[in-house]
């Protein structure tokens, strides 16, 4: 059977298309449903959805009616703009070629523009890759590309069903975790990033998962001196990957 995907080739859609593009393994980024969507073959669907890790969200149909002209039957799959990366695979590798890692962690930033943002200075600043988890994130799509000036094509991106369980990961694979609050005593300037390390960057509403921050070896701060009490989330990861860009220029200088 073959695939029908919508003229922006951006989305598969219909039961069938689907299921194909679930078994063949293409990269999907998220799947939409159509809210009280019923026939026998929606449990299975689900099934292999919740198998495959894809974050998946019911709608009004108004909304697939948005996304797709088409005949989609309640079903719209969204596929990746970019090719994913396994952090698992990913930090051996670092080590092997004798880098240290340097991982950004985005704890559930949901705005598209920050996500470029930040990946643009990520990439700048020689990160080694962005870890974001599988739901509750702002997607990679082509606006989140063109705000980062096409750094999300060169950077990778790592995601994670369990956010804490890959920090878990990180923490045993020798890299130290660092999560940025304005609830904690020491500043940035305090932080010594020429160790392997893991920068945890949370939501400008909720902040970073508690989980995390008990995961966290040490939380830093950026001093703040003016009338207004915190920075961009995509300003304040700036401010803190360019301390870290500092110290490892300075310790390679000496």
């Amino acid at each position: 059977m073959q695939i029908t995907v919508k003229e922006s080739a951006n989305y598969i859609f219909g039961f069938h298309p689907v299921m194909e593009a679930l078994h063949s393994g293409k990269e999907i980024d998220k799947i939409y449903l159509k809210k009280g969507i019923s026939n026998d073959s929606i449990p299975g669907l689900i099934g292999t959805i919740r198998e495959k890790k894809i974050p998946f969200q019911f709608v009004p149909l108004e909304k697939l009616n948005r996304m797709c002209r088409k005949n989609h039957q309640g079903i719209i799959a969204q596929l990746t703009v970019i090719d994913y990366s396994d952090v698992e695979k990913l930090i051996p590798s670092l080590f092997e070629t004798g880098k240290l890692p340097l991982i950004l962690i985005l704890d559930h930033i949901t705005d598209v523009r920050n996500m470029g943002a930040i990946a643009r200075t990520a990439e700048c600043a020689g990160f080694h890759a962005i870890l974001i988890p599988s739901s509750g994130s702002a997607q990679i799509n082509a606006d989140a590309i063109k705000t980062s000036s096409g750094a999300l094509h060169f950077l990778p991106v790592c995601r994670s069903a369990n956010l804490a369980e890959s920090v878990k990961f990180l923490k045993d694979s020798g890299l130290q975790i660092i999560s940025a609050t304005e609830k904690a005593e020491l500043t940035l300037y305090q932080a010594d990033f020429s160790r392997p390390t893991a920068l945890i960057m949370g939501s400008e509403d909720s902040g970073i998962n508690r989980k995390l921050l008990q995961l966290s070896d040490q939380v830093i701060r950026i001093p703040l001196f003016g009338t207004i009490s915190s920075l961009n989330v995509s300003v304040a990861a700036s401010v803190i990957m360019y301390e870290a860009v500092r110290q490892r220029l300075y310790i390679k200088n000496l």
